[in-house]
């Protein structure tokens, strides 16, 4: 064993340092559910700034140093406060927001958010079936982002108003009745943000065909508005 790592010294220090890279600089993360319809889909694979917010010891949600502040519209990486699994969604509350929710519609310190209509979409669900989905524009301050709603199905599209508290984040799916988010796990401390998602590296249709979809190859994930 000694022998073989002797002989393959230069291939374990490049794995090594490979492994510190993707655990501290950049990292791509695959899109394995629909809760960010319509924005990212099941096979995208997007790149993870993980120093955008803060810079961590590798391996740990230790942090040595902030290096930028969530805004409010960033796609983010982030392990579950519930059990540790990684998630991908939007911030949608900073803190000292104030922030409810009235059938589906956000409140975010006394103001509504605007909607506007983008057109209809198609949602399949296991074991319910292809459902009409209501895609919109959700803009909320500076941020705009298109999201989706599901009105057949059973969802938490309602919640009382809240103060976010300092160092914590409210995170929402952009599939919005269709999304495990803060609504569910509750609010994201900051020492759990892994990265934000900045743009589809490579995507395939995982679950229809496996074809890549050659279009979303490098797609930014905040088109201009």
């Amino acid at each position: 064993m000694k022998k073989w790592m002797r002989a393959n010294k230069g291939f374990l220090l490049f794995l090594m340092l490979f492994g510190i890279f993707r655990t501290a600089v950049a990292d791509w993360n695959p899109i394995p559910s629909s809760s960010m319809h319509p924005n990212l889909l099941e096979g995208d694979v997007v790149f993870v700034n993980r120093l955008a917010y803060n810079l961590k010891v590798p391996l740990t949600d230790i942090v040595i140093h902030p290096t930028g502040e969530p805004q409010r519209g960033d796609i983010v990486t982030f392990s579950s406060p519930v059990n540790g699994t990684r998630l991908i969604k939007r911030v949608i509350a900073l803190p000292g927001d104030r922030v409810e929710m009235r059938n589906d519609e956000l409140i975010i310190n006394g103001q509504a958010a605007a909607y506007t209509a983008l057109g209809h979409g198609v949602e399949s669900i296991q074991g319910v079936g292809d459902l009409a989905a209501v895609q919109v524009s959700e803009a909320v301050g500076q941020s705009r982002h298109a999201i989706q709603f599901l009105p057949q199905i059973k969802a938490r599209r309602d919640f009382a108003a809240l103060v976010v508290p300092p160092g914590e984040y409210m995170m929402l799916g952009d599939n919005r009745d269709n999304s495990a988010d803060s609504r569910y796990i509750g609010l994201v401390p900051r020492a759990l943000l892994i990265g934000r998602a900045e743009r589809v590296l490579a995507s395939a249709d995982i679950t229809g065909n496996w074809m890549p979809r050659a279009e979303r190859f490098g797609m930014s994930l905040y088109p201009k508005q």
